[in-house]
């Protein structure tokens, strides 16, 4: 069976839609700025990928990320025509924080915060009438995990449209505690370079509309592309260190519930987090999958102009994958300078966008979590409009 993207919406810090965030992207225009919602002095770092949305620098305000998950949401229902009752249609949300930073405004300042308003689910019952809604909180996969899910759900007949979505917002406290974790501060995310220092967060909500392919889209909506197959896992290998064999089983699995082989994925959408311990388990994971394909699939990580997204991120390379396949235009991947030595004979976009002169119809995204969390879509190029 194969599930068919009929609706999509995103807000990053490079844009407030799915077309502004792919423009940004092929231009090679990244986020980064300067830390806005907290106190500089408290950090090493000083820099991450976040959405300019509060009302002045240094002054923060409760539930952003639910306001980005409604944008997101409203979009991609509109754009799959289903309307905003969402009464009878699963929403799953997949997130790393929810509204962690909500309830830090509350604890130390004194914002008026909702607890109801920790779970999406207030929000989305309030705008879309949704009463059927999940949470996924696997970390930084947890939007592909959302994913998978719904693609269980419709092969079993418990629905017929699924709304899939991904949202995360930086914390003070997050913030800080990766602050901590590396030898020297980031100064931006640079996936697979020599000159990597860690990873840096980013903001944003995405969210798309799933429905069996059989039964096509609603009228007026048009299919975006078809997903094949999604594959998820967790060795539990290490709180943080990712496992290479995992990933691979993963990729493999992926490609099994598809029914493609490693030679039919034209582009790849790296997780490319730019720390050392993730590029380095990627790398080899991909080496062990594509081993004897040349070229390789070209290869781009998104994360190096949108921040790690965290539980959005996963959808986040899988809308951008769907825009790239249709445009033919493979984004780069922003600072990637010196390219470590793992990633020898792989097909990474550097400098600006690549322009293939054959079609992408084949994309695969990786998405992987602490705790080995694990998450591998294959989606697939739909020709018309």
């Amino acid at each position: 069976m194969s599930w068919i993207i009929t609706g999509m919406g995103a807000v990053a810090s490079i844009g407030g839609s799915v077309g502004e965030i792919f423009g940004s992207l092929a231009a090679g225009r990244s986020g980064l700025g300067e830390l806005r919602g907290y106190d500089r002095s408290k950090f090493r770092a000083q820099v991450a990928y976040e959405i300019d949305d509060r009302p002045a620098p240094g002054v923060d305000e409760p539930l952003r990320a639910t306001r980005w998950l409604e944008q997101a949401v409203a979009a991609a229902v509109a754009d799959a025509s289903i309307g905003e009752d969402l009464s009878g249609i699963p929403v799953l949300v997949g997130t790393t924080l929810r509204e962690l930073r909500s309830v830090e405004l509350a604890a130390r300042d004194g914002i008026p915060f909702d607890p109801a308003d920790l779970h999406f689910g207030t929000m989305l019952r309030r705008r879309f009438g949704a009463a059927d809604t999940h949470t996924v909180a696997n970390a930084c996969s947890a939007s592909l995990y959302t994913l998978a899910l719904a693609t269980d759900l419709l092969e079993l007949g418990h629905a017929d449209t699924v709304v899939v979505a991904g949202v995360d917002t930086i914390t003070e406290s997050t913030y800080g505690l990766l602050d901590r974790c590396y030898p020297e501060a980031p100064d931006r995310v640079r996936p697979f370079d020599r000159a990597r220092r860690g990873m840096l967060q980013g903001e944003g909500a995405v969210a798309v509309v799933l429905r069996r392919e059989s039964d096509g889209p609603a009228e007026g909506a048009r299919v975006h592309a078809r997903v094949r197959g999604v594959a998820v896992n967790c060795d539990a290998h290490h709180p943080s260190a990712p496992e290479a064999k995992s990933i691979a089983t993963a990729v493999r699995e992926a490609h099994r519930r598809a029914g493609i082989d490693p030679a039919d994925v034209d582009l790849l959408m790296l997780h490319g987090t730019g720390t050392p311990l993730n590029d380095e388990a990627e790398s080899e994971a991909l080496s062990a999958v594509f081993a004897g394909i040349e070229p390789s699939p070209y290869m781009t990580a998104i994360k190096s102009m949108t921040g790690h997204t965290a539980g959005a991120s996963g959808l986040h390379s899988l809308v951008a994958a769907v825009d790239a396949m249709r445009e033919r235009i493979v984004p780069p991947i922003v600072g990637l300078d010196d390219p470590v030595a793992a990633v020898e004979g792989f097909r990474l976009v550097t400098g600006e966008a690549a322009r293939p002169e054959t079609d992408l119809r084949m994309a695969q995204i990786n998405s992987f979590g602490f705790g080995g969390l694990n998450a591998v879509a294959i989606v697939e190029k739909v020709d018309g409009p």
